[in-house]
């Protein structure tokens, strides 16, 4: 899974956003290092909504403006979990490798 991907199903997480709301949450989770734009994120939005990993789940007028407010389906939570825990396993073996390596490898 790609880390935009990863990041947006994360957002989504949290609850039902719009798209506007996704990218503000997806820079705050990364501490600004993926800022998505608009047609990427549209474009995922219906890569992942044909995938069922998330849905449309309601639309609103605001200022004059609609809104679609998209939400993480169940089988986009499971691939989320998923993901988290091969990034956790790796990052596990990362760690392990680095402390082996910091007390008598070779740097």
């Amino acid at each position: 899974m790609q880390e935009p991907t990863f990041l947006i199903l994360t957002a989504l997480a949290a609850g039902p956003q719009h798209g506007y709301g996704v990218i503000i949450d997806v820079e705050r989770i990364s501490d600004g290092q993926v800022r998505l734009r608009a047609g990427t994120l549209y474009a995922a939005f219906d890569r992942l909504q044909e995938e069922g990993l998330i849905a449309e789940d309601r639309e609103e007028i605001v200022d004059g403006r609609m809104r679609r407010y998209y939400r993480l389906t169940g089988d986009g939570a499971t691939r989320l979990a998923a993901e988290a825990e091969r990034m956790r396993r790796h990052a596990r073996a990362a760690t392990v490798r680095l402390r082996v390596a910091g007390s008598g490898g070779t740097a």
